[in-house]
């Protein structure tokens, strides 16, 4: 089920409007960045082995722009708790980037249809979360949602070098915040049939919800017990760390009680 609409907020989402801006921003400054790989295949060897040792630390990929740029960037779970142990034996380590990097990784996604499926939940879910918590709250809930759900993607393996990237955990967290905020709530969702044939249909939120994390908990589940899904290149954990946050956080970010307003949707 593709979600593709709800009862609108109350209050204008800015927050929502200037994460989604970010995030295609960042994307397309992404696409943006040189994608070859140096003609001499001296050169290219070279650039590989630098490019190893120092930006990607360890993490083998293609010796170009492109790629130093999402190493740089993105959350290598490894790198980052050595630096934290202050165990990063890297030539330049940047301390402060690598820090950041848990953060800037939210923003990072690794192609087409990964920012489009992002962009377009927190589209539908994130502006009635920012209606129920207020937008200063809700920017601090989301990126902290984002942390959470990084850190518990890598506590499954903090060796690992392959970078972190993009908004999921984030917006599982949301998802798991409107789940509680608005329980009753109804969505209109797209079920493809023979993939051009899209039928809206309203279901319940709780529905379309608990059915991506009951997806998200097995697909997680199953790469704990065959290694070779592991790097699939999905981070299930990611999903279902941010979404227990949101769902068990979410009301240590409420900042009493919501004011009505007059013509406003309600789902109850």
């Amino acid at each position: 089920m593709i979600p593709i609409g709800d009862a609108r907020s109350r209050t204008t989402p800015w927050v929502n409007y200037a994460l989604i801006l970010v995030s295609v921003g960042a994307f397309l400054f992404m696409l943006g960045r040189d994608a070859a790989v140096p003609p001499d295949r001296q050169a290219a060897r070279s650039e590989f082995a630098r490019q190893t040792a120092g930006e990607c630390y360890g993490f083998e990929t293609s010796p170009t722009e492109l790629d130093r740029f999402v190493c740089k960037w993105g959350f290598q779970p490894r790198e980052f708790f050595d630096t934290v142990q202050g165990e990063n034996q890297s030539p330049d380590p940047k301390v402060a980037v690598v820090l950041l990097s848990i953060v800037t990784a939210l923003f990072i996604h690794a192609g087409w249809s990964h920012i489009l499926g992002n962009m377009l939940f927190l589209w539908v879910f994130g502006d009635n979360v920012e209606d129920r918590l207020g937008h200063f709250r809700y920017l601090v809930f989301y990126l902290v949602a984002g942390i959470v759900a990084t850190l518990a993607q890598a506590s499954v393996d903090t060796a690992s070098v392959i970078p972190v990237v993009g908004a999921s955990g984030a917006i599982a967290g949301v998802l798991g915040a409107y789940l509680v905020s608005y329980p009753r709530a109804k969505v209109s969702v797209v079920i493809p049939f023979f993939i051009l044939i899209f039928i809206p249909i309203p279901v319940p939120a709780a529905l379309m919800i608990g059915m991506w994390f009951l997806q998200q908990f097995l697909a997680g589940v199953a790469t704990l017990s065959d290694s070779t899904t592991a790097g699939a290149g999905v981070a299930w954990f990611a999903h279902i760390g941010g979404f227990l946050f949101g769902v068990l956080t979410i009301f240590l970010f409420y900042g009493g009680p919501r004011k009505r307003v007059r013509g406003a949707p309600r789902w109850d």
